[in-house]
C-alpha cells in the first residue's frame, strides 16, 4: 500500500514531474523560468538540479518559439512538458497550439504522435488584473485534437498530470492560481487518473452542481451552507473538459431534477453554456426547474479587489442560484 501524505497542489504537481522524469528519460520540461528559478509558482523547483539543463530548459521570452519547439520535440519522440506561464499569453503562440499541435497527428494520417503537455495557470482572485486573471479553457475546448485537463485537488493534480505526460496526444493542463496552496492527501507512489471520468466531490439529492477548478471549492462551501437549511447538493467535478464525462452529469441530473453550472470562464459561449445545452438536449424531461449558470460576465477582470470579487463567481452567488432552482422545483 502506498504511503499517503498531505501535500499542497504545487507539491503534488512537482512530485508528478519528478517521478515521470525519473521513469522516462524522454520527458523534458521547458519554459520561462522553469529551471534556475524553479517556476514562478515553484512547480518545477529542484528539477534542474536533478536532471540538468538538457532536460530542464529555461527558454527565452518567446511563447511562439518555445511552444513551437515543444511541438517539434513531441513529433520526433520526446514527451515535452511546456509551461505557458499564464493562459492569457496564448495569443502569441496560438497557431502552434491549434493549427500545429492539435492537427498534426490527423493530417499525417496517424503516422506521428504529439505527446505534448502544455501546463498553464488560470484564474482570478489575486488582483493580477485583466491580462493575468482569465480562465479561457473554453477556447481550447473548441479545438478538435486537444485534450483539456483541469484538476481541483492535489490528488487529482498529480494523477492527471501523470496521465497527461503518458498520453500520446496534445493536452492543455490548467492550474488555478488559488489552488496552489491548498493541501490534500496524495499517495507517494505514481498513479494515474483516466481522462473523461468525472468525480462526485459531494453527494446530494436536491440539486446537481457542476463546477471546475477553484469553483469546485466554492461549490462545496455552498453545499455545506445549504445543508444547514435542509438542501442537499451534489457537487461534480468533470476533471477533464475534453474528453468530457457527460454520463455522470446526466445520471445526477436524473436523480436531482435540477442543475447549476459554476464556471469562472466568461459567460458567452463558455463551458457552462455547452453543458447546459447538453443537458437540455438529452435530459430535458428529467428537469424540474430551469438550468442556472453562475459565470463571469463578459468584461475584463478588474485589478481592484472589490471589483474583482464583484465579477467572479463565489459561494454566495452559487447559493443564490441553487435556492432559485430549488424554489422553482
Amino acid at each position: 500500500m502506498s504511503e499517503v501524505r498531505e501535500l499542497t497542489f504545487v507539491e503534488a504537481l512537482n512530485e508528478a514531474l519528478m517521478q515521470e522524469m525519473e521513469r522516462d528519460p524522454s520527458v523534458i520540461v521547458m519554459g520561462e523560468d522553469v529551471g534556475v528559478y524553479g517556476g514562478i509558482f515553484g512547480v518545477t523547483k529542484g528539477l534542474l538540479e536533478k536532471f540538468g539543463p538538457n532536460r530542464v530548459i529555461d527558454t527565452p521570452i518567446s511563447e511562439a518559439g518555445f511552444i513551437g519547439a515543444g511541438v517539434g520535440a513531441a513529433a520526433v519522440g520526446l514527451r515535452p512538458v511546456v509551461e505557458l506561464m499564464f493562459v492569457d499569453f496564448f495569443g502569441v503562440c496560438m497557431d502552434q497550439i491549434y493549427n500545429q499541435a492539435a492537427k498534426m497527428r490527423y493530417m499525417f494520417g496517424g503516422k506521428i504522435k504529439i505527446p505534448l503537455t502544455i501546463r498553464t495557470t488560470i484564474g482570478g482572485g489575486v488582483s493580477a488584473a485583466a491580462q493575468h486573471s482569465q480562465v479561457l479553457y473554453s477556447i481550447f475546448m473548441h479545438v478538435p485534437g486537444l485534450k483539456v485537463v483541469v484538476p481541483s485537488t492535489p490528488y487529482d493534480a498529480k494523477g492527471l498530470l501523470i496521465s497527461a505526460i503518458r498520453d500520446d496526444n496534445p493536452k492543455m493542463f490548467f492550474e488555478h492560481k488559488l489552488l496552489y496552496g491548498i493541501k490534500g492527501p496524495v499517495p507517494k507512489e505514481p498513479y494515474t487518473i483516466p481522462f473523461g471520468v468525472a468525480d462526485v466531490k459531494a453527494e446530494g439529492s436536491d440539486v446537481t452542481v457542476v463546477a471546475v477548478a477553484y469553483m469546485v471549492h466554492e461549490a462545496l462551501k455552498a453545499a455545506d451552507e445549504l445543508r444547514k437549511e435542509g438542501i442537499s447538493v451534489e457537487v461534480i467535478d468533470p476533471r477533464t473538459l475534453v474528453p468530457f464525462d457527460k454520463e455522470t452529469i446526466f445520471k445526477s441530473v436524473k436523480k436531482t431534477g435540477r442543475l447549476v453550472i459554476v464556471d469562472e470562464d466568461y459567460d458567452r459561449a463558455g463551458f457552462a453554456s455547452w453543458v447546459a445545452a447538453l443537458v437540455a438536449d438529452e435530459c430535458f424531461g428529467y428537469l424540474d426547474a430551469p438550468i442556472k449558470r453562475v459565470t463571469t460576465p463578459n468584461v475584463p477582470i478588474p485589478f481592484s479587489p472589490p471589483l474583482e470579487r464583484e465579477v467572479l463567481p463565489n459561494a454566495k452567488k452559487i447559493i443564490k442560484a441553487i435556492k432559485e432552482v430549488v424554489k422553482k422545483g
